[in-house]
């Protein structure tokens, strides 16, 4: 199972450099890349952002065109579903300055192995660097390294409650 994961992680990887310069030529971002196998088969599940917002004619769009590259790259060699979409409001944190953006609000981490005995946290950010983060949960204080987080998502409701948009 492990050496399936990392053939899966390494997937990513090579998907996320070779569709990123065209989400970026178009002023988007990748938020995140999943590549599972669910019930339909396997699928490659690509969330896109920008300032202005996510569109379906932008999904539809990224899907064309990440399609083709993916097809001329030749990366996945399994029959799979391409989903192009919004990461929606409990939006994935995956790169430093996706937390810097969201320091003050709420958000839940889980790790890749624990940290005072304990994997999963929910909490405010209270600060964000390249060495990792630092959540307020109610059992106390953590700072979590980048290099342990196995996944984070902003917490919108949790957040908007506590602050004015």
């Amino acid at each position: 199972m492990a050496r399936q994961l990392k053939k899966e992680d390494e997937l990513i990887a090579e998907a996320w450099n070779l569709i990123e310069p065209v989400i970026a030529a178009q002023g988007m971002e990748i938020l995140e890349i999943e590549y599972r196998r669910e019930s339909v088969g396997w699928v490659l599940r690509i969330f896109l952002d920008s300032e202005r917002g996510i569109t379906v004619e932008d999904c539809a769009e990224i899907s064309r065109i990440a399609s083709d590259l993916l097809d001329v790259a030749d990366l996945i060699q399994v029959p799979y579903n391409l989903e192009v979409s919004s990461p929606g409001i409990d939006r994935p944190l995956r790169k430093i300055e996706h937390f810097q953006k969201y320091i003050g609000d709420i958000i839940e981490v889980r790790t890749i192995s624990p940290i005072q005995n304990r994997r999963n946290f929910r909490g405010e950010l209270k600060q964000a660097s390249s060495d990792g983060v630092a959540i307020e949960c109610e059992a106390g204080s953590y700072s979590i390294p980048m290099s342990l987080i196995e996944r984070a998502r902003l917490l919108y409701f949790e957040s908007t409650g506590r602050k004015a948009l």
